[in-house]
């Protein structure tokens, strides 16, 4: 493989763009599919294959479960702030180039939170891990906007975040199975090498950029009039906000439902609770199909659909029943899922130009949800229980469906720049 070709058309000289977009049917569609999916495994698995180790780590370095979750807020957080610088240079440097190397570094990065000899040195890792993955969600979801056709928009959309649901799966699913042979720092070194050969396909399978319009140089005042406008769109910025609450809900409930498991009456293993991850697969299934649903009854009830999906899972962990509480586990999931692509792929729709900004702001407001509530769960959790975390997802469940509701007909025009 030849790197430097690979990167050429994206890290070269600004070129006039092509008007013509990837469609559904050729093999350059495939390719992109497929390059998308290794990409969405690739980020979500490393992003959170801490999630089942909470309690290991909170055991290994002897600190409290809220601080055991500052394993995947931090890096949550870093990812959010970085998102939004991401989505600028690449305007400069190019989309393909700029996922390529984020996935490279983030690889290695989890190599060496397997080798950390302290707590803190852990948490760095896992910071610096989360900032250099802010260069794959908004970047990937802007190269979709840009260079795949509009009536394949929603679809292509749903395929990648299927990717993302499947890394987040096998993040959590694997981790949880290795640790059960070997300690979780070979697991995560065993995770990182697998992420290494993600970023090299992905490299080859992605077709390069056709309609990207590079910017010469990096003009922070451009950056801020792209940001400012796109906050200052009404629709935009509620969307933003569903993606707030979206992670806020998911999180904080597989945060500390390992917690729940671990502890009387149930007593569950780490294998045991990592195959609860696989409700993943419904993850898998609804992105995917979430799109075709959007074109029958339209996107704004599919929302609405998935938050419900997702209220009714969250009441059935209420029971002691552990079928009922993977039963719900399993409604949120859907849920989440469902939700997330849709309004993800609204954000492209709605955003007419500065894609990258558009969605670099969906996202800071995404991982925002995480790690401020995913950590704050924490408090929750230790104070209150399961019932604490029962509530406080259910009321952010209802002001998503009131923002949602408040959402004028998406007939309306779309913002222009």
């Amino acid at each position: 493989m030849k790197l430097s070709s690979s990167l050429e058309a994206d890290w070269s000289t600004p070129q006039q763009p092509i008007p013509q977009t990837i469609s559904q049917g050729t093999v350059e569609y495939k390719r992109a599919g497929m390059a998308l999916f290794l990409l969405g495994f690739a980020s979500f698995s490393l992003i959170y294959c801490v999630q089942p180790l909470l309690p290991n780590l909170s055991q290994s370095f002897h600190i409290a479960p809220s601080a055991s979750a500052l394993a995947l807020s931090l890096t949550t957080g870093f990812l959010a702030m970085s998102i939004v610088l991401s989505s600028a240079f690449s305007q400069t440097l190019g989309r393909k180039g700029l996922m390529f190397f984020s996935m490279l570094l983030a690889s290695i990065l989890n190599v060496v939170c397997a080798v950390s000899p302290s707590w803190h040195v852990l948490m760095v890792s896992r910071s610096l891990e989360g900032f250099v993955l802010g260069g794959v969600p908004a970047v990937a979801m802007a190269w979709i906007a840009e260079e795949i056709s509009p009536k394949n928009l929603s679809k292509t959309m749903g395929l990648y975040i299927a990717g993302t649901a499947f890394g987040g799966m096998m993040g959590r699913v694997g981790m949880g199975i290795l640790t059960e042979f070997f300690s979780w720092r070979i697991s995560m070194a065993i995770l990182g090498g697998i992420c290494l050969f993600c970023a090299f396909g992905f490299l080859k399978l992605l077709p390069n950029s056709r309609n990207f319009i590079a910017q010469q140089g990096l003009s922070f005042k451009f950056h801020l009039h792209a940001w400012y406008v796109h906050l200052s769109h009404t629709r935009l910025l509620k969307i933003y906000g569903i993606g707030f609450l979206l992670t806020s809900v998911f999180v904080t409930l597989f945060n500390y439902v390992t917690f729940r498991l671990f502890a009387a009456p149930y007593h569950l293993s780490q294998t045991q609770i990592s195959l609860i991850f696989l409700s993943y697969s419904l993850g898998i299934i609804s992105s995917s199909i979430a799109g075709h649903i959007a074109d029958r009854i339209g996107k704004k009830q599919v929302m609405i659909l998935g938050f419900l999906c997702m209220l009714l899972g969250v009441l059935l962990t209420l029971s002691a029943s552990l079928f009922l509480i993977i039963l719900g586990i399993g409604c949120v999931t859907t849920g989440f899922f469902i939700a997330h692509a849709i309004a993800s792929s609204r954000v492209g729709e709605l955003a007419t130009s500065n894609k990258g900004h558009a969605t670099s702001l969906y996202l800071l407001f995404y991982y925002l949800g995480s790690s401020i509530v995913g950590a704050y769960g924490g408090n929750i959790w230790q104070s209150h229980g399961w019932n604490g975390i029962v509530i406080l997802n259910i009321f952010l469940i209802l002001i998503a469906l009131i923002v949602i509701f408040s959402i004028k007909p998406l007939r309306s025009p779309s913002v222009t720049h």
